[in-house]
């Protein structure tokens, strides 16, 4: 008996030390990783920092200083909350580190743009002297083009001697076409990749992930455990409304009723599985943001038993995406005699991705259109459907293809109009002269577009979920900003509803959305961001 015992206690023991001994051995391997990289791009940083400063000198000595006219001098550190000296130190505004943000599609001209570019301006703003680095994959693209569209397309100036780009050569282990089965697991797995190349290029002082790659995350803290991270998360990769969506029917996302047999069983072993591995990358954030309470809620139930395992000890906050709120006030009017200029347009602005749902409102436009009671009501007679959106590649341009012969197949191809990669500009100019702004996508994290209606006065009709439903199209000042919608069926009649209201209502509802809207401005954004950013800053000196 004493013999057995001692046995079991024995092995017991060599158990607990061989998983203690494997542990250290990868503790020690990931650290060894990190300092190599650091030694390896030493002579880079120097070489980036030493050509960033004199870019900055040429800058002022030219005369054109740190800012254009049109906007605050970049030289001053305002608004968004300044750091004084204490003791001969050096004001927090004059940090001079390296912030690395991860975004490997920097140039795809989408809301999850917007929010990196206003972030930059933000982190410009709060710490002039500190180097953005980009990291993106899109080589096609130098920093001029770059800089010049987010200024054409957000309208957003940044200030260039202190913004680099460094180009990625692994993205395409980060697209879903790479994978022909097991692709969240594979994007996931291939975002680490994707860091190590980022890694290789340049190690910066803060690790910032504006995409949501929280595998990329977990990599940067076993590599350099002494790295802050960060996180803007737009949508959870994985969520319990997804698991859930396995056994709904249609309308519930892309994988909607796809758990039933066999293979729905597997996808949801998967799915499971792949969700605990989540939970534990993302955990690993120093500071996480989230762009929705939607979001938030999701974020919080995933990564907060995780974040306790890994010590973190920030809670994950909510931070509303930059919308253009007052330019879209000032640009346009709300008024009885701006009515007149409004034409009976459903506007639907929308990168022309397949979670976007542009199908189901051309059905829903198509329905109101063709009653099956074959009694048009006079209020939607010569309506029309405007769809705004952004083209990355030859998928998207394809997608629109298929979007055409849609309408073309439900006879109202006449009645819509696609526009691709429209500037700023043109679409202020729909904006106001549009009737109803319109968002199909179930579970939308946020919804900057639909904040951009609002602004403008549109009366919303949006997907009756995620962020739009939750934080946006609410009731505000006593009434409705908007009206919610599921299948296409609801979408038709919230249409006709939305263009048959009484000029009076209309123009109460168009005003309160407007009030609405004033939650979501840049200024807003930029003091919440630097809020979070100054924690990491902190964290450097601590």
């Amino acid at each position: 008996m004493r013999a057995s015992l001692r046995t079991f206690l024995n092995t017991a023991l060599t158990i607990v030390l061989t998983a203690l001994a494997a542990r250290l051995i990868a503790q020690y391997f990931f650290k060894a990783v990190g300092w190599n990289l650091r030694r390896k791009t030493q002579s880079r940083r120097e070489l980036i920092v030493a050509r960033v400063r004199q870019d900055e000198q040429d800058h002022q000595l030219e005369g054109r200083q740190a800012l254009r006219p049109e906007d605050e001098d970049w030289e001053q550190v305002e608004s968004y909350g300044t750091g004084t000296a204490k003791n001969g130190e050096k004001a927090e505004g004059d940090w001079e580190g390296i912030i690395g943000f991860f975004h490997p599609f920097a140039n795809a001209g989408g809301g999850g743009e917007r929010v990196l570019w206003a972030a930059i301006r933000a982190t410009q703003k709060r710490w002039p002297k500190a180097i953005c680095a980009v990291y993106t994959g899109d080589h096609d693209a130098t920093k001029a083009t770059i800089l010049e569209r987010v200024k054409k397309s957000f309208n957003i100036q940044l200030h260039s001697p202190t913004i680099i780009f460094l180009y990625l050569s692994t993205r395409h282990f980060i697209l879903g076409s790479t994978y022909s089965h097991f692709t969240l697991l594979g994007q996931s797995l291939g975002s680490i990749r994707v860091a190590l190349d980022a890694f290789s290029l340049l190690v910066p002082d803060i690790f910032v992930d504006t995409m949501g790659y929280a595998f990329a995350q977990a990599f940067s803290k076993l590599v350099f455990p002494d790295m802050p991270t960060g996180a803007y998360v737009h949508y959870p990769t994985i969520s319990t409304d997804m698991l859930g969506s396995l056994d709904a029917e249609v309308g519930k996302g892309l994988n909607a009723g796809t758990g039933k047999g066999l293979k729905g069983n597997l996808k949801h072993k998967y799915w499971n599985i792949f969700a605990w591995m989540y939970s534990w990358a993302g955990g690993s954030v120093d500071v996480v943001m989230t762009n929705s309470s939607w979001t938030q809620g999701h974020i919080r139930e995933l990564w907060g038993p995780q974040r306790a395992n890994w010590g973190k000890r920030f809670d994950i906050e909510v931070v509303f995406p930059p919308v253009a709120v007052e330019e879209v006030e000032q640009a346009i009017e709300i008024s009885q005699e701006s009515e007149t200029k409004r034409e009976k347009v459903l506007l639907c602005i929308a990168q022309f991705r397949p979670e976007k749902n542009h199908e189901i409102i051309i059905r829903a436009f198509s329905q109101m259109l063709h009653p099956e009671a074959d009694v048009i009501p006079d209020a939607t007679k010569g309506a029309k459907l405007v769809l705004v959106g952004s083209v990355r590649d030859s998928l998207d341009a394809t997608r629109v293809y298929d979007l055409r012969l849609l309408a073309h197949e439900l006879k109202v191809k006449d009645e819509v109009e696609f526009i691709c990669d429209a500037s700023w500009a043109e679409i202020l100019d729909w904006l106001g002269k549009s009737f109803v702004g319109v968002n199909g996508m179930w579970n939308e994290h946020f919804g900057i577009g639909v904040v951009e209606y609002q602004a403008a006065g549109l009366i919303s009709v949006v997907n009756d979920s995620g962020g739009p439903k939750a934080d946006i199209v609410v009731d505000f000042d006593g009434g409705p900003t908007g009206f919610h919608a599921s299948s296409a069926a609801e979408y038709a009649a919230a249409f006709s509803q939305a263009l048959s209201l009484p000029p009076r209502e209309t123009i109460a509802m168009r005003n309160r959305a407007r009030l609405s809207a004033r939650r979501f401005t840049e200024e807003a954004f930029a003091s919440q961001w630097t809020a979070q950013m100054e924690r990491l800053v902190n964290m450097l000196a601590a």
